[in-house]
């Protein structure tokens, strides 16, 4: 065989092959084109081949017990993903069913978990049972901090502001040195029309100044005729001074405001009794929440979030639990509108004295403003304990609860249903039947007591839910309810109320009062 190359460069080559015995050459050529092509592609080729060998070489590490079987089976099949998934899969079921330690140390993050890794060159299992113990560990402490929030959530909502605080001693020692703060309310000349049905008689039970003076100057800025409003406000003793003094110094325009101290009502034996029981049975549905709450291992889910609300102050409050005995407060009334302290009027509400209740004791709002059947959270099974033969056996766990806050009372309706002695006879039977078919607060036993008596109004009357978490009210629902409530833990006046709600209520506070100013309630 002979070789031939031109010496102009390799534009030929030139193959000669002679056999014995034979007088001519075979000759083959092969075309420098042809061979350059052949280059290229080979060089583009063996590269990549090279990586892809090295890859499945390293990869295949922890995972073969022979490199060359495991390199020849996932190099021949093509399917080393299907094998890696597999294998994974395998793992992670097994981590799934296995046991986790979370107080034993361990990895805390995830550059830590591929450190220890690549250094110990474990195996996918190993990776698997580190990655579901480092998540554990994570979401133990999530709960953990979830759980901190909440109870600090429920603390913030129980403390009364320094602000507020301030603003009753500074009144009260105005009543003390200034007469004109004693002076009496309301003024002569108007105390025929604390009990002429003609006008509208609004009633408010609070031992908050501030709050109730927001209620009324909202609702006197947005009546159409402010004079013919008549504010009954009934608070306990020690707040009566200040709450005197302000609506002394604070006269509201047109309108006539009634400030009564509860130790200036003169009640039967038997209602007084009445009163000291039902307060002893809250207290103690109260305590027994408690010691459960504090027995149990909290956990941050919607149930112990429920008994943390369940357990505010509010649902031991004097003011709160005297609601049901509103006809013994008022004798002389028949038809009341009442306003709870920690809401806002936006718009004239002297129709709801024309409402026809249809023979009802109360009207209240029962449907939800987005049109769903109820309200968030407002369904008997949210109030009432339905394990209990006696609730389950009388009530529809489904059954949407009326809202508390701004309701139209006919206190004669009232009376002749004798509601406020079926709210007694079921507290006594909670009583009897262990103090658990409810959760604490008024609430529950007022929804038992005027079950069949509630009317049905228009869900834009009464919009609540705005001191709960994160309020979902779209601004034109808030602009046409006529009362906006902030129902919930983060109060209006308190540091943790929402600032996207808050600048409703702020508005209607006289921040230009001398005392709000020395107070510093507007910060």
């Amino acid at each position: 065989m002979k070789f031939y190359i031109s010496t102009t460069g390799i534009k030929r080559l030139t193959i000669s092959s002679a056999g014995a015995g034979k007088a001519s050459p075979a000759t083959r050529r092969i075309s420098g084109r042809t061979v350059l092509p052949l280059v290229l592609v080979l060089a583009l080729i063996l590269p990549f081949l090279f990586v892809r060998i090295a890859f499945i070489v390293l990869e295949s590490a922890t995972a073969c017990s022979s490199t060359l079987d495991c390199i020849g089976w996932r190099f021949f099949s093509g399917s080393d993903e299907s094998m890696l998934r597999e294998e994974l899969t395998r793992a992670l079921l097994e981590a799934k069913d296995g046991k986790v330690d979370n107080n034993e140390e361990g990895i805390e993050s995830f550059n830590q978990l591929v450190q220890e890794m690549t250094l110990k060159q474990q195996d996918v299992k190993a990776f698997a049972f580190k990655t579901k113990a480092m998540l554990s560990r994570m979401e133990h402490k999530v709960q953990s901090a979830r759980q901190r929030e909440s109870i600090y959530w429920h603390l913030a909502s129980h403390g009364v502001p320094k602000s507020l605080h301030c603003l009753c001693l500074k009144l009260a020692e105005e009543y003390a040195v200034n007469a004109m703060a004693r002076s009496r309310l309301p003024p002569p000349e108007y105390v025929s029309r604390l009990s002429d049905p003609s006008f509208h008689h609004l009633v408010l039970l609070t031992d908050n100044v501030l709050a109730a003076s927001v209620v009324i100057s909202s609702t006197v800025e947005k009546s159409a005729n402010p004079e013919n409003l008549i504010f009954h406000i009934v608070t306990d003793k020690k707040t009566y001074t200040p709450m005197h003094a302000w609506f002394a110094l604070h006269s509201i325009q047109s309108a006539v405001v009634e400030v009564k101290g509860l130790h200036q009502y003169e009640w039967s034996q038997e209602v007084n009794v009445a009163v000291k029981e039902m307060l002893e049975i809250h207290r103690l549905i109260w305590g027994q929440y408690y010691k459960k709450l504090k027995e149990e291992d909290f956990e941050y889910d919607g149930e112990h979030k429920r008994f943390l609300e369940a357990l505010s102050p509010s649902c031991l409050s004097l003011m709160n639990l005297l609601r049901i005995y509103i006809p013994e407060l008022f004798p002389d009334l028949n038809k009341i509108v009442f306003l709870d302290d920690d809401i806002v009027i936006q718009h004239d509400i002297s129709s709801l004295w024309e409402l026809d209740l249809n023979g009802n004791v109360v009207g209240a709002v029962v449907n939800s403003w987005d049109g769903d059947n109820c309200c968030p959270g407002r369904k008997y099974k949210d109030y009432f304990n339905f394990s209990h033969p006696i609730i389950s056996s009388n009530f529809d766990h489904n059954r949407c609860a009326w809202l508390y806050g701004m309701n139209v009372f006919d206190l004669e309706a009232w009376r002749q249903a004798n509601i406020t002695e079926t709210y007694r006879h079921w507290l006594k039977l909670s009583q009897e039947s262990g103090l658990t078919l409810w959760r604490p607060g008024i609430i529950p036993p007022a929804l038992i007591a005027f079950e069949g008596h509630v009317h049905h109004i228009d869900p834009l009357w009464h919009v609540a839910g705005l001191g709960s978490r994160s309020p979902e009210v779209p601004r034109d629902i808030l602009e046409a309810a006529s009362v906006i409530h902030f129902s919930g833990p983060a109060k209006p006046w308190l540091e943790i109320g929402f600032p996207e709600v808050r600048g409703l209520w702020n508005k209607h506070v006289n921040s230009s009062n001398k005392f709000v100013r020395k107070c510093r309630i507007m910060g």
